[in-house]
């Protein structure tokens, strides 16, 4: 497992760019539609991921690269609390558990990728 980004859910994606990017000073690398972005956070290989998810804010958490989501879910899926199981986002597949202290965890991996 290798920390690839903090995720941030958001209310308003516009409203969290104007923040992080413009007021911080993170730099924008990459935008997915109207809705996802990413920012680099300096002197590091982990990015920031804004995402306008309103099911989501108040959830914010660590996203994790692993080899393979689906391998990672048959180990883990009777000791860790699932709330969503492995599905296709662009990149390949993604999944996401809670830890004890009720904490989401989110996985990916870029099997999709070329």
């Amino acid at each position: 497992m290798q920390l690839s980004f903090v995720y941030v859910p958001v209310t308003d994606l516009a409203e969290a760019l104007a923040l992080y990017r413009d007021l911080l000073g993170f730099e924008q690398v990459w935008q997915e539609g109207e809705f996802v972005a990413g920012l680099d956070i300096p002197d590091s290989d982990v990015q920031i991921m804004l995402e306008q998810d309103p099911t989501e804010v108040g959830k914010p958490g660590p996203i994790f690269v692993v080899d393979s989501v689906d391998a990672f879910y048959a180990e883990h899926a009777e000791e860790m609390a699932f709330v969503v199981v492995p599905q296709d986002i662009p990149p390949g597949r993604y999944a996401a558990f809670d830890d004890p202290s009720g904490n989401r965890v989110r996985i990916l991996d870029t099997s999709k990728e070329p």
